[in-house]
């Protein structure tokens, strides 16, 4: 049977995997102005398969669409898959108050 959680490298990633590499990786961090990062969504659940993304909260200490834009094509890059961000702002946007209780109460921070 096919296992249909692998990562980039062919071995299964799970949210222990992502946020090992974001504390081991905090100096490359510093340099997109991260202050704090954290996983949320199907991986911070166990959830996830092949297809999933890996889903993010980052707070800035500069926000820039340069550090944003830089930081999400470095996961990507290092993960092998699709990474959505979403800053503080982001979440505050979002207009389905459950949805923002499952991000707040869901993330885990690195």
């Amino acid at each position: 049977m096919k296992d249909d959680k692998k990562g980039k490298d062919g071995k299964n990633l799970t949210a222990d995997d992502i946020l090992g590499f974001l504390k081991k990786n905090s100096g490359v961090l510093q340099k997109f102005n991260v202050k704090r990062i954290g996983l949320f969504g199907s991986f911070a659940r166990g959830e996830q398969s092949s297809q999933s993304d890996i889903d993010l909260v980052v707070e800035f200490k500069k926000t820039s669409f340069d550090n944003f834009m830089d930081l999400a094509f470095f996961l990507e890059d290092s993960f092998g898959r699709k990474v959505d961000l979403l800053t503080p702002a982001g979440i505050r946007d979002i207009r389905v108050k459950q949805v923002v209780d499952n991000i707040k109460k869901g993330t885990i921070y690195a």
